[in-house]
Order: structure tokens, then sequence, then C-alpha cells
């Protein structure tokens, strides 16, 4: 049977030393574990539609904070990691995947690209909107858990088969503040931070504010979205 080959964006380059694209290995695991080819994508290329006319899904990965003047967040003093070359090109596939229909999973980040390529904006720092009595990130270098409720009738409740989820892995202090244009929330954790999103005109797409790939065991709620991913 012919594999499938995803790709998954990169970090943005890293200047430290040898200049470098990086990106953490558990993404690439996911896929592999999925019967899946990864391909890496390096911000910088100019046509997101021929890009992707080549592969059969796509991964937005995790990562740093977009830049506020994409995301609409005030400038937080504890935005990090932004990059103005990847927030455009991750828009730019973010739309040409829709555009094409092609099989989309964002995590986290990924998440927060399609919500602002489609107008929305971000939350800069969310203990400063929500408090801290549901951990999303340990810190900016540990992931944390917490669980999630989906919305029963939603497609990703179909695809994970349950309503909620006891815990999810988590990693990160930006979340949704103003959906954008066509987006519906279906996953909330319990202070009300949207924890996925669909979109009407994209059947394709799961855009989860958690880190699946960091739950990949045998049918495990991480394992099934990746596993949806390649059968998609």
């Amino acid at each position: 049977m012919t594999r499938r080959w995803i790709g998954v964006t990169t970090y943005r380059r890293e200047r430290e030393g040898r200049e470098r694209f990086a990106l953490p290995a558990a993404y690439v695991d996911a896929v592999r574990a999925a019967g899946g080819v990864p391909v890496l994508l390096a911000p910088g290329e100019s046509d997101a539609a021929e890009l992707l006319a080549r592969l059969d899904g796509l991964v937005l990965s995790g990562g740093g904070d977009l830049h506020p003047k994409h995301s609409g967040a005030d400038g937080h003093g504890s935005v990090y990691g932004t990059c103005e070359e990847r927030d455009e090109f991750e828009v730019a596939l973010v739309r040409a995947a829709i555009a094409a229909g092609l099989p989309t999973l964002a995590i986290c980040r990924g998440l927060q690209v399609l919500n602002v390529a489609r107008g929305g904006t971000l939350h800069g720092h969310l203990p400063d909107v929500v408090g801290e009595h549901t951990p999303h990130r340990a810190s900016q270098l540990e992931p944390t858990s917490h669980p999630v409720r989906l919305a029963p009738a939603s497609a990703l409740a179909r695809v994970l088969d349950r309503a909620a989820l006891a815990s999810v892995p988590s990693w990160h202090h930006q979340a949704i503040d103003r959906l954008g244009a066509g987006l519906m929330p279906v996953a909330w954790a319990a202070d009300g931070v949207i924890e996925a999103i669909e979109a009407g005109d994209a059947p394709g797409l799961v855009a989860v504010q958690w880190h699946p790939e960091l739950d990949i065991a045998s049918g495990a709620p991480g394992r099934r979205l990746f596993d949806h991913l390649l059968r998609s």
C-alpha cells in the first residue's frame, strides 16, 4: 500500500551558532506511527498551493507565539519565539489547504494560525485573562495536562468517540480571543478557554489547542487524531 506524504511545518529559523530549522521529534514520530511519511516544511516557500499539491496531508505544528501584529495580542512581555516569516508562511499554508480540501491537523500554535488566518485574535497571556486554576502549561519549557469537554455533535467528538477527555497534554500561554470567520468552538477547558475549533467549509480540518503528538500510544486520543489525518 502506498504511504501518504504528510507535510509538517518546522519552527522558525534559529540563528544562534549554525543557522538551522528544527522540529521536535514527537511530530515526526506521530506521523510515522500513523503510517505516514513526514515531510518537513520550513518557512520561506513562496507558493503554498504548489507545495501542498505534492502532499497528502498537512500538520501545522506548535512552537513560538505569533507576532502581535498578526495575532492582535497586546505584545505582552511573555511573548516569545516570534517569526513573521513563519507566520506568513503558515497563514498561506492553511488558507491553501482549506481551498484544496487537504486533510489538515492544526496543533496548538497551528490552531492559533488558523484563527488569525480567518481574521480572529488571540489573548496575549492567558493567566491575565482566566487566572491559573486550569494549568495550560507548567513553564515555557514544560507541558502540563488538564481535562477538556467536547461538543457532543462535533466532528471531533466523533473522531475521538467521546464527549470529554480526562487529560490532554497542554503547552501554551496564548489562546483564542475573538473567533475568526466561519469557525466554531467545539472543545473547552474548565476555565472556558477554547480548546478546539472546526470550520464548516473545511470538513478535513481538525484544530486543537493541545498537543496530540505527545499522546500517541495505540488507541490514545492523540493517536486517533493522527490516524484520522492519515485516513481522511
